[in-house]
């Protein structure tokens, strides 16, 4: 399988630059390579009106060669105009037909954004989406109101923002997979983080190579020089999204059916020596990754309440599809998984804390069919509660984050010079041991092997030796809060502060591998983790991070701060409110999730984005794409190579039991869950007071990071040490639950933390828009923030309550 590379893998030439020109029956594209050595034709028929028909030359051509081609294609064509001129691009995006031609979109200036080991990364600073059929043969729907509706819905999908390619790194990849793995050809455009895989799926397929396409990865790439005293060094930080499942606040949630969960994004951070490209260079790189809770679960979009109700949509009894999304995890980055959970441990009225209970059940029920070493480690944090003093946070976060890095460890190796352009690429760094230590499906013996590598390398680093021995990540850390936005980016910056000093100790810039907080580069850090956070939360959320605790730790004036958070929290509502379901639909049509069809429904004729189906599961799907359910709840318009429907093995929850003795047999505490078509019917649980040593199975059995904050329990029990509660002792069905009681823990109990005991009544109450949840506890408050607004709007935004009443 040919990739873009040409002239044989020993050359390492790659098409760069490609001149368009058009006759009246031809597009003819010319591709050259950097140093304008070699030149390769691709020819698109125009005469056909709605069929792609491409076809390339495999003949390689000089420079001088490729003119006097272009001449007698010139004279042959001077009758019907000869040949023009169109525009100068840098690759091809892909080809996308709506109800009349094929479009061919291209990239037409392009901006340099950074370079590992010497291979370019840039951005897209213009592109152009041009008709492929030549005007006389074009058919009545080209200029029809919808198709220059499709066509503009596409282009609010902006490539010059946040879109990046490199045409020699494969920069969908880890710099670890790239190192140690030989993957070559259209595998590459099968990554979860390649978006235009599916406008590039027809040309792929048809030439058999990636010659003429650039691969688009989504997120974020930022590229900067630090120092540490008398040495320079580069670090690039970047954000893969990915593109399964993917979506906007409201309308992508949770999981789908096949694991894939909304807003995920796995971010690597690299960093190497600033040296000239002839000398060996050290380089290392750790990955963590973000994602929404792993749950069915979803808000309803409202233009009346600000902070919707969050319901559990669906009841996976064997959490069949948060089983399949740490599957894939551990397939792509090895174990342990670690996972961070900050979602709030307390609140007035229950939203996060319903997910933190369920999610705390997912883990458990999980973790009992895995071996002890292959176990979820599950830690609980309610940084909100904690964010106070913003230093008090992320000198926190810091533990967790070593506690973690301790476990996975971190990626560095040396590459050598004669190796470094070959080597990112099909991993012949490493002689013997190519292919080991990927990130992908490690075996226990190589995860041992890994160990003795970091163990010896920390020992040489003990005895101030240089380090050249690889080391090599197995495991990664995974955090969420709600919208894995604005709270999870500040753990993020926190683990990868702590990482920037295991790198820089392993490269030997640094005695320690410690940074403190006061340390300039970890401002210098903080300022790009905060622009990503920043970019991340826009693409998502419709608004920049809630960025509260870094501007507190940079001594911003807190009315300032107050006034920033309080206007991006109307930001974000209006974007959600208004804007969402726009974008959610252009995103549909750029993946190829929804593909336009004559005779079929428009895109904006549908309700939900189930329409995702149409066309493969009959006519009875647009009526149900319709009902009143505003978010998908489908199988996660991921579309088959075979485009195959996907079937599901995930039902819906059983309606609510029946009550016996005054427990509702069946019913978790953390399922409040009732269909939507079901009459209007309360009912009301309880939990009944205990004392702090019965919220604990075993004490003994948990790690505490601190006796009054952090809890890890690695069979999958874990919750903050504060709220954990027996789940069996509920539970009559087996089906755990958690209740969030009162801030304990199981040991050296601080005074804010003793309490008594304490009952919760929590009442659902069903409507036709989904099912609500009123209760009440004795703890929880929101900031004030709202200064000088009337009462009434403050309770608005604050609370998500009703504006009129």
């Amino acid at each position: 399988m040919e990739t873009n590379l040409i002239g044989g893998a020993s050359n390492y030439c790659y098409l760069q630059k490609f001149r368009l020109y058009e006759t009246r029956s031809n597009f003819y594209m010319i591709g050259r390579d950097k140093n304008r050595t070699l030149c390769r034709v691709l020819k698109i028929d125009r005469l056909e009106p709605s069929e792609l028909v491409v076809l390339e030359d495999s003949t390689t051509y000089s420079e001088s060669e490729c003119v006097d081609l272009l001449r007698r294609i010139h004279e042959g064509n001077k009758s019907t105009g000869g040949l023009k001129f169109v525009t100068i691009c840098y690759g091809i995006v892909g080809f996308i037909k709506f109800l009349g031609p094929h479009y061919m979109l291209l990239i037409t200036k392009r901006r340099k954004i950074g370079a590992i080991c010497g291979h370019t990364v840039y951005s897209i600073t213009k592109s152009e989406m041009i008709p492929i059929p030549n005007s006389t043969v074009q058919s009545n729907m080209t200029n029809s109101k919808n198709e220059n509706r499709y066509k503009k819905l596409l282009c609010t999908v902006d490539l010059t923002r946040d879109f990046f390619f490199s045409y020699s790194y494969h920069v969908m990849h880890s710099l670890q997979k790239n190192l140690s793995c030989n993957e070559t050809g259209q595998g590459h455009y099968e990554s979860m983080f390649v978006w235009n895989e599916f406008l590039t799926r027809g040309i792929r397929n048809n030439l058999k190579n990636t010659l003429w396409t650039v691969a688009l990865v989504y997120g974020f790439f930022k590229q900067v020089k630090l120092s540490v005293p008398g040495r320079e060094f580069k670090l690039a930080l970047i954000a893969r999204r990915s593109r399964h499942y993917a979506g906007t606040r409201y309308l992508k949630r949770g999981v789908n059916e096949k694991g894939r969960v909304a807003n995920d994004v796995e971010t690597e951070q690299i960093m190497f020596e600033d040296v000239p490209e002839e000398q060996p260079v050290q380089i290392s790189s750790v990955v963590q990754n973000r994602g929404s809770i792993p749950l069915f679960w979803s808000q309803e979009t409202s233009r009346l309440n600000i902070k919707p109700d969050i319901m559990l949509s669906r009841k996976d009894q064997n959490f069949e599809a948060t089983k399949l999304h740490f599957e894939n995890l551990v397939k792509r980055y090895g174990s342990p998984i670690i996972i961070l959970n900050l979602i709030k441990s307390r609140e007035k009225k229950p939203r996060e804390t319903i997910l933190r209970a369920e999610f705390a059940n997912a883990i458990r029920f999980i973790n009992k069919s895995l071996p002890e070493e292959n176990r979820l480690k599950f830690l609980h944090w309610d940084l909100h509660k904690h964010s106070r003093k913003a230093t008090n946070v992320l000198a926190l976060l810091g533990r967790v984050a070593s506690y973690a890095l301790n476990l996975t460890g971190i990626f560095y190796c040396q590459v050598m010079p004669s190796s470094s352009s070959k080597g990112l690429l099909n991993g012949s760094c490493f002689e013997e041991r190519d292919g080991d230590y990927s990130l992908e499906n490690p075996s226990s013996d190589n995860v041992s092997k890994l160990d003795s590598e970091i163990a010896k390398a920390e020992c040489d680093a003990n005895q101030n030796q240089s380090i050249n021995v690889p080391m090599f990540q197995s495991g990664v850390l995974r955090t969420n809060c709600i919208d894995c936005l604005d709270r999870t980016n500040v753990a993020q910056y926190a683990y990868g502060l702590v990482a920037l000093g295991h790198q820089l100790h392993a490269l030997g810039y640094m005695e320690s591998p410690s940074i403190d907080l006061d340390n300039p580069l970890a401002e210098d850090l903080m300022r790009i983790y905060e622009t990503m956070g920043d970019t991340l939360a826009l693409q998502y959320g419709g608004s920049a991070a809630h960025n509260k605790i870094f501007s507190e730790r940079r001594g911003q004036w807190k009315a300032a701060t107050q006034s920033q958070e309080f206007f991006r929290t109307l930001q974000r509502y209006y974007s959600n409110a208004y804007m969402d379901a726009e974008k959610q639909d252009a995103i549909n049509v750029f993946l190829g999730h929804f593909q336009p069809q004559q005779g079929k429904p428009a895109l904006w004729e549908l309700d939900s984005d189930q329409h995702c189906d149409v066309g493969r599961r009959g006519p009875d799907l647009v009526e149900n794409a319709r009902s009143f359910i505003k978010r998908s709840l489908s199988d996660g318009n991921l579309r088959c190579e075979n485009e195959s429907p996907v079937a599901a093995n995930i039902g819906y929850s059983k309606p609510l039991s029946e009550k016996e003795g005054g427990v509702n047999n069946g019913l978790s505490d953390s399922n409040p869950e009732i269909s939507t078509c079901e009459s209007d019917i309360s009912y009301s649980r309880y939990t009944p007071s205990m004392p702090c040593r019965k919220l604990f199975k075993d004490v003994e059995e948990y790690q505490c990071f601190e006796s009054n904050h952090i809890c890890y329990d690695e069979h999958g029990d874990a919750c903050s040490c504060s709220n954990f509660l027996d789940m069996d002792w509920l539970s009559t069905s087996g089906n755990s639950c958690e209740e969030d009681l009162c801030d304990r823990s199981s040991a050296g109990l601080s005074s804010e933390n003793l309490g008594n005991d304490v009952k919760i009544e929590t009442t659902i109450s069903a409507s036709e828009s989904g099912s609500s949840l009123k209760g009440r506890s004795q703890t929880g408050s929101s900031d004030d923030i709202a200064g000088g607004f009337p009462d009434r709007f403050v309770q608005w935004v604050m609370s998500g309550e009703m504006l009129f009443h």
